[in-house]
This record gives C-alpha cells, structure tokens and sequence, in this order.
C-alpha cells in the first residue's frame, strides 16, 4: 500500500489544487460576462467531485503504479524468479498480483478524496481573490447546491479504476522476456494502456450515469 499510492499523496494534493485553481480562474472569467459569478462554486464543486479530481488521480496512479508493476514483475522474470516461486509450488498471482491490486482498491479511492479536497481548497482560494466570494459564502453556496451525490459518483469510479491498473501492469510485468529492452516496452506499454483503459472507462461511467439520470 505505501509504495502502490501513499507516496503519490503530494503530487495528487498539487494536482488537485492547481486543478481547483485552473477552473475557478476559467470559470470566473467566463461567468462574470453574465453577472454569474457566484456559480463559479457550482462548477468548481460538480466538475471536481465528479469527474476532474478521481480522473486525474487515477491517471497518476497509473503513470505511476503501473509503471512500477511491471517493471518489478519483469524483473523478477528476468532473473527467473517466477519461475523458481512456480517450482516451490507458489502461485505469483496469489503472491505478486492480487496484493497489489488490493492495495490500490483501498487507496485510490483515500486519494481521489485527497485531491476533492484539495481542488476545492484551490477553487476557493481562487474565487476569494478573483471574485471576492468568501469562504462563508463559498461554503453556503457549497452546501446549498452540491449534493453529496457528486462525491460518491466519482468514488464510485475508484474501485474500478484501481483494478485496471493493477491488472494492467501486473500482466504486462508477466509478458516481459529475458532482456532490457523487453522490459523497457511493456513498462512503456503498461502506462499507455492503462491510461486509455481509464479514460475510455470514465466515459462509458459518464454515459451510464446520464442515460440513468444519476
């Protein structure tokens, strides 16, 4: 669990509130057009909990987990490893794959939450300078028209998420040969793949849950 996402925390945190930075400064200069300004809350909290803050934290985990997968399978399977624990009469997936897969089940949905927070402390900083909306009224605002809803969509989606990066980083770890350079292309491969695979994921969420109304 500490190194599949626990050392990710400052990145995500950042990532988060530069996120919550971006949107407000876009948002206000669009909104204020309107005289709509106050919404700005609206849109920082909804596109953050719902899709920004657990999408970009999943595609950190994978640049980062996915990567590290393979490349400490694969070098496992180089040095013939695998094969020994095989001999021994131990299953690597029991050993190698299933651990790690769980451990990230458990904690990308403790960073997607992380990097919420953190792009909701960004987003309201942004607002108070540009705008002059201040905390009390951010976090009336908050309340008053963010439904807890939002939150637990894009945690929904963590679970998930965690699964194909495990999943994919430990199979292309497993598919590795015995040199360098294999080793160097399905570590490559690993984080392209599961990249896609989340993105094309969070797609297919947000059409499910706007064909149900959710």
């Amino acid at each position: 669990m500490h190194l599949a996402g626990l050392n990710a925390v400052p990145i995500v945190v950042l990532m988060g509130f530069l996120i919550g930075i971006v949107l407000s400064f876009q948002g206000a200069s669009q909104l204020k057009q309107f005289g709509a300004e106050v919404y700005v809350v609206d849109l920082i909290a909804i596109s953050i909990l719902r899709e920004l803050g657990i999408l970009l934290t999943a595609v950190i985990v994978a640049g980062r987990s996915a990567s590290a997968f393979t490349a400490t399978i694969g070098s496992m399977k180089m040095r013939e490893e695998i094969d020994a624990m095989r001999v021994l009469g131990l299953d690597p997936i029991e050993l190698l794959v299933l651990p790690r897969v769980l451990a990230l089940v458990i904690l990308l949905p403790l960073l997607g939450f992380i990097a919420d927070m953190a792009g909701l402390v960004g987003g309201a900083l942004m607002a108070w300078i540009e705008l002059g909306i201040s905390p009390g009224m951010l976090r009336t605002q908050l309340l008053n028209n963010t439904d807890v809803s939002h939150l637990l969509i894009g945690l929904a989606k963590a679970p998930v998420f965690a699964v194909i990066i495990g999943v994919v980083g430990c199979h292309q770890g497993m598919q590795v040969k015995g040199d360098t350079e294999s080793l160097g292309n399905r570590t490559s491969r690993s984080v392209v793949a599961a990249i896609f695979l989340v993105i094309v994921v969070d797609a297919m969420f947000s059409i499910f849950f706007a064909v149900w109304g959710i």
